[in-house]
């Protein structure tokens, strides 16, 4: 299962994030470092050299700190379906642990981006307190980046998703004094975060003008790891009764929202697009539509 292992060296480096990130867990721990103990998973029979050099090479890592997950690459070797990567995944948690499904980036020794991919590591099993478990870990051709793949000094790193935030265009940047910027950022702080992929409208006001137009003020929440461009929206408002206030569509020359950001903006309906003249905005939804 290990074909470089009697070299009894690895060839990858070590990355350390918070547990936190990862499993959003955390131990009352101290600060002391944690040397973490080799744990094989159930089904692996290896031979008793193999296991041998396993312990070896786990005994030889620099310990954790606390409340840390770690991914110390041991082997890689180039194969006709893609690139497997050999790597103890080790914690210093007091208690057991799973991890579920999480990005993997094969990083080179400057950090640039080999392969991408998405892993269960549910398949792992729960890993006791304090271990190291080592894992086979294949990145397909199709997720690679490079094709000059390194054989020394690279390195197996989660990929952390960034916080949720608001982000405010250029002109609502300059409009809204930093007092109201500060509210909108708590606001977005305390509301749950899209789910990942998904692009979704929070109303946030909805406002009758004496031109009996309407103003519809939403989060535009993009949960998803790109980018996005709106370029034309046709949208629909409901009231209270859940009947149509306003429809219309909307041109935005590409509004930019940004990859796990949510943006502010105003929708203005003219009353030429209301449909109902005495609407119960004391609740409301806003929609896309065909």
């Amino acid at each position: 299962m290990f074909p470089f292992l009697k070299k009894k060296k690895k060839s990858g480096g070590d990355t350390a994030v918070s547990a936190q990130d990862v499993i959003q867990e955390t131990d009352d721990a101290g600060d002391e470092d944690v040397y973490t103990e080799l744990s094989l998973h159930p089904s692996w029979n290896l031979p008793l050299e193999e296991q041998y050099v396993l312990r070896f090479l786990n005994n030889e890592l620099p310990p954790l700190k606390p409340n840390q997950i770690s991914l110390s690459g041991i082997s890689l070797r180039r194969e006709a379906d893609g690139v497997v990567v050999s790597a103890f995944v080790r914690h210093s948690l007091s208690k057991p642990i799973q991890i579920g499904k999480a990005t993997l980036l094969l990083l080179s020794a400057d950090d640039g981006i080999i392969a991408r991919k998405e892993f269960d590591l549910e398949e792992m099993g729960e890993l006791p307190a304090k271990s190291s478990r080592p894992w086979h870990f294949l990145f397909e051709n199709a997720t690679l980046k490079m094709d000059d793949i390194p054989s020394e000094g690279w390195k197996l790193a989660f990929e952390l998703k960034s916080k949720h935030r608001l982000e405010l265009e250029e002109s609502w940047e300059k409009a809204l004094p930093e007092e109201e910027k500060e509210k909108l950022r708590q606001f977005v702080d305390q509301l749950e975060p899209p789910k990942p992929g998904e692009v979704n409208f929070f109303g946030l006001q909805a406002k009758l003008t004496e031109e009996h137009g309407l103003h519809i003020t939403v989060l535009i929440r993009n949960g998803s790891d790109r980018t996005i461009y709106l370029e034309q929206l046709p949208l629909q408002v409901e009231d209270a009764a859940g009947e149509v206030v306003a429809r219309g569509g909307f041109v935005l020359d590409r509004l930019e929202v940004k990859a796990n950001t949510t943006k502010p903006w105003t929708f203005i309906f003219p009353k030429e697009l209301i449909q109902k003249s005495a609407p119960d905005l004391s609740k409301w939804k806003i929609s896309t539509v065909k």
